[in-house]
């Protein structure tokens, strides 16, 4: 049987000019209220990563492993907050519902590279952003090639492929089966990596002599392992999770959880709590300001 688009299928594709994200309200008290909700997670995003950035950039230690990881950890995460959570607050706020297709495909590239470059140290920040770069380039490309016919109306509050991949009038199953098998097994790959530098970690936090220095450290990176497993569980679920049981709230709930809350989370875990860089931050203001 040939499944490829018709002509038709593929004029209506290209006749998209714009997308209608999912309304999340339509009380116009319930909107202001999701606007307020995004707006306070978002400034506590920025203040936090904020600070973090200014600590390692403009530190005299901002090359030690520490701060570096830090400083690449809180770009990733802004951008992650400012890819999504705008564009939300706008609709919000103005009670529409519309993205640009170019804007749309702006948003899915970033969002996918934000979260695909997994932070670490030197040579492997750069393969980490590499590949987040290539992994978001090829899932873009691969899902806006896809011709659309089936409406313009997005179930979510920002472009994700798989409510981009519901209007899509392309029988082929293998392309929409190879974008859920790549972003899984890059998940994976990074979770094994992950758990596998996590046993070096708890081996060397065990040899620390001091049990205070040992409960800080596996407070700090249990609280990570817990952001973690929140984002990846979340995220996996979301791209792969039957249709069977796919309703608008538990879509609303997912993509929040895996694209909002882990980059709120971040500062507090690190940061807040890192006794080391609030001294050096406190220590870098001017005499007048401490």
């Amino acid at each position: 049987r040939d499944t490829s688009p018709s002509n038709e299928e593929m004029s209506n594709s290209r006749s998209i000019s714009h997308f209608l994200l999912l309304a999340l309200a339509d009380v116009r008290q319930l909107q202001l209220l999701h606007f307020c909700l995004f707006l306070g997670i978002s400034l506590a995003a920025l203040l936090g990563n904020g600070l973090i950035i200014s600590a390692a950039a403009c530190g005299h230690h901002q090359h030690t492993p520490m701060f570096f990881f830090l400083l690449n950890l809180a770009l990733s995460d802004l951008g992650c907050i400012c890819t999504t959570v705008p564009k939300a607050m706008h609709n919000s706020l103005w009670g529409t519902r519309n993205t640009s297709y170019e804007g749309c495909a702006a948003q899915l590239f970033s969002m996918l590279f934000f979260i695909s470059a997994d932070r670490a140290c030197g040579h492997m920040a750069a393969a980490a952003w590499a590949s987040g770069f290539l992994h978001a380039l090829l899932n873009t490309a691969n899902t806006f090639s896809l011709p659309l016919c089936h409406g313009n109306a997005l179930g979510q509050f920002f472009c994700e492929i798989p409510h981009i991949l519901k209007l899509s009038c392309s029988q082929s199953m293998l392309r929409k089966f190879g974008i859920s098998v790549f972003t899984t097994t890059l998940a994976f790959g990074c979770f094994v990596f992950i758990i596998f530098s996590y046993v070096q970690i708890f081996r060397a936090v065990l040899r620390i002599p001091s049990e205070q220095g040992r409960h800080k450290a596996f407070s700090t990176c249990l609280s990570h392992l817990a952001v973690l497993s929140l984002f990846l569980s979340t995220g996996i679920l979301s791209y792969l999770k039957p249709p069977s049981i796919s309703s608008p709230s538990m879509d609303l709930t997912l993509s929040v959880l895996y694209s909002v809350v882990p980059p709120a989370l971040n500062p507090l875990i690190y940061s807040l709590r890192n006794q080391d860089l609030s001294k050096r931050n406190f220590n870098s203001l001017p005499p007048g300001q401490r």
